[in-house]
């Protein structure tokens, strides 16, 4: 019988995970719900796709079947030269070894947890602050330090005040998902100054792309690299790039911090595909310039719609913007499903009054404001 069958014990910091839950996939609404053309507005999604260069390589990589069978290169080389050539316009005399590849960010944020925390260690984030973080401390056995908001945002004097001899590891995510708030430089560059050396400071900087070109306060603090030797910048090509699918995020840091990081880094943690195409979509930042500006008049349609029925919600910085729906969110959620509209509930955060809504092509972003409407009569 299958009641007496004995399964090995998990590790306690493991068997009391909560597993992160990823938005609602469109053709999973459309077969629950019945509804057709759906629209998913959830999981800060390029809407524009990736570039067309990199749909052209695509299309021309399927009809050699050799690319299948070979591994990948391990070290991504070519791709971590397009990242020195691209980060050395931003202010950054890097080097190739200074780069840690990951599949996803999310591989680069949990790498990093595994290779500074552990047991009897503590952790410092945010409230509010990305799930990734508390996942990845509670994996590796470490405590979890969470510190309070102020306006959605992270309270840097008190992250300071919570520092104490066994903290190993801080992660601060500019601009903050889901709040999409943003930090200063000046702010940051402060912070850096007061920590202690022995403490990784993280960076996350996954949607640099959208607040570069949206908010006059943001400054990446990647050409502060050199200056601060446990600083560790993190950021993705799942968002503006348009990658997600394709998992490729990566870290820049001290060389000695990205030695570290890929000793513990898994061998071909990137597919040949994944490394090909980030690299390609590196070369034509005029698709990038052209996804974050139709990201901002995508932004201002919805926070301008927001106003209109009356409705707040918290400014971002990013492509996504949390909207305050109150205590019948849920309900809410629920019918904006049936309408045919995927928002992300984010009241796992500790914000169950609010959707968060991605920004999408500007007739998705009108379908969103006009099921919203209907819904909140």
């Amino acid at each position: 019988m299958t009641d007496d069958i004995k399964f090995p014990q998990a590790v306690e910091c493991v068997a009391q995970l909560q597993p992160y839950i990823p938005g609602k996939p469109i053709d999973e609404l459309e077969r629950e719900y019945g509804v057709k053309n759906a629209v998913k507005v959830a999981s800060n999604e390029n809407p524009l796709g990736p570039s067309p260069k990199v749909l052209s390589y695509l299309k021309n990589a399927l009809v050699n079947p050799l690319e299948f069978s070979r591994y990948p290169d391990g070290n991504g080389f070519v791709l971590k030269n397009k990242l020195v050539e691209k980060l050395t316009t931003e202010g950054l005399n890097l080097h190739i070894d200074q780069i840690t590849l990951g599949n996803g960010s999310n591989d680069v944020l949990d790498i990093i947890a595994r290779t500074f925390a552990s047991n009897n260690d503590e952790v410092i984030f945010s409230q509010y602050a990305f799930a990734v973080y508390p996942i990845a401390t509670q994996a590796v056995g470490a405590t979890a330090v969470v510190t309070k908001a102020v306006n959605w945002g992270h309270d840097l004097s008190a992250m300071l005040d919570a520092i104490t001899d066994k903290t190993r590891l801080i992660y601060i995510a500019n601009p903050n998902n889901p709040t999409g708030t943003c930090l200063s430089s000046k702010d940051l560059l402060s912070f850096l100054k007061q920590v202690p050396e022995n403490i990784v400071v993280v960076v996350d900087e996954a949607y640099e792309e959208y607040a570069s070109f949206s908010s006059d306060d943001y400054q990446s603090m990647i050409s502060y690299l050199n200056q601060y030797s446990n600083l560790i910048i993190t950021r993705t090509f799942s968002k503006a790039y348009g990658l997600a699918s394709f998992r490729v995020g990566f870290s820049v840091s001290s060389k000695v911090i990205a030695d570290l990081l890929n000793r513990v880094r898994q061998p071909f943690n990137n597919n040949t595909f994944a490394l090909e195409s980030a690299s390609i979509a590196l070369d034509d930042q005029e698709h990038i310039r052209q996804c974050v500006e139709l990201n901002s008049k995508g932004m201002s349609l919805l926070v301008s719609g927001f106003e209109s029925l009356g409705l707040s919600y918290i400014p971002s910085s990013g492509n996504f913007v949390c909207v305050k729906i109150g205590s019948h969110c849920a309900e809410i959620y629920e019918k904006l499903l049936h309408e045919g509209i995927i928002t992300r509930p984010v009241a796992n955060y500790q914000m169950s009054e609010y959707l968060r809504i991605s920004v999408g092509t500007m007739p998705e972003n009108e379908r969103v404001l006009s099921a919203l409407k209907k819904v909140m009569i």
